[in-house]
């Protein structure tokens, strides 16, 4: 999604890399993200879970990052195999993190915050009556005050530990010998240990399998099925809101994929609150 070079490329003395740059002119919001995974790769240093920070460059306008190229491909997470193999890495990963970054900064880190996150998608119920055309179903118009409250309740969670913050398909590397890899650091945040767990699961969210799939990680059970739940009606309100507010600067692709997820995240919803199949098609 993001604007910018993103390329593979073979250097003078036969090494390969992954150079990723991006400018204020092309997006004014990019480079901030760009950053931030400056920021946390050097913070994490080395390790196989994550393509390794080789060098930065930032002038002020244009920000460049130069990461380890990675062998490999976005893994099919339709695959029960392979979703399962996530599963597991995310876990090691996460034990990883706590262990590189036992007390995570978010000021001195750039790192988002779960906190301010839930703060701004509670926020977000409160445009829902005042703008015209957002897609958001009966059941949450409805009660606007009752989400906005449970979502709200978000921000109380423990932040102590470093988040991905963003796993995705895309947003994975899957090496010829089935390991994974975690890339795209931008969205790296502090948050409860169940963040990255649930985002893992996120690509199957419509399906039964997603609500079986929680007990297996003992941070989501932790967590608790109020807080899932609130996290995807949440995480859906505010992308249905961005979808008539936001102004999206050389980002073409990004309003389609408001509106899929969005719809995504509000079935799942839907689904877990028994609401019906007309309830999670709405």
């Amino acid at each position: 999604m993001p604007p910018g070079c993103a390329t593979r490329v073979l250097c003078a003395d036969g090494r390969h890399a992954f150079v990723k740059a991006v400018g204020t002119p092309l997006n004014p919001d990019t480079p901030t993200m760009f950053r931030r995974e400056q920021a946390v790769l050097t913070l994490l240093g080395s390790h196989p879970w994550w393509a390794d920070l080789q060098s930065f460059y930032d002038d002020g306008a244009w920000v460049g990052l130069l990461l380890e190229d990675v062998e490999g491909d976005h893994p099919d997470l339709s695959d029960d195999d392979t979703m399962g193999a996530l599963l597991e890495a995310t876990d090691a990963l996460g034990a990883v993190l706590s262990e590189r970054v036992p007390a995570p900064d978010a000021r001195t880190h750039v790192l988002n915050d779960l906190r301010d996150i839930a703060t701004r998608w509670a926020a977000s119920f409160s445009e829902i009556n005042a703008l015209d055309g957002v897609p958001v179903p009966d059941w949450v118009r409805d009660d606007v005050d009752g989400w906005q409250a449970r979502v709200s309740d978000l921000a109380t969670h423990d932040t102590a530990t470093l988040q991905h913050g963003d796993i995705r398909d895309d947003n994975l590397v899957q090496r010829p010998d089935g390991s994974l890899v975690f890339v795209d650091w931008g969205q790296a945040m502090v948050g409860p240990a169940w963040i990255d767990p649930l985002l893992a699961r996120l690509e199957r969210a419509e399906d039964a399998w997603f609500d079986t799939s929680l007990t297996s990680s003992p941070a989501l059970v932790a967590a608790g099925d109020d807080a899932v739940t609130a996290w995807l009606v949440g995480f859906a309100t505010m992308l249905a809101v961005r979808t008539v507010t936001a102004v999206d600067i050389s980002l073409p692709t990004l309003g389609a994929f408001r509106r899929t997820e969005s719809a995504r995240m509000f079935s799942a919803a839907a689904r877990r609150l028994d609401l019906g199949p007309r309830a999670a098609r709405q």
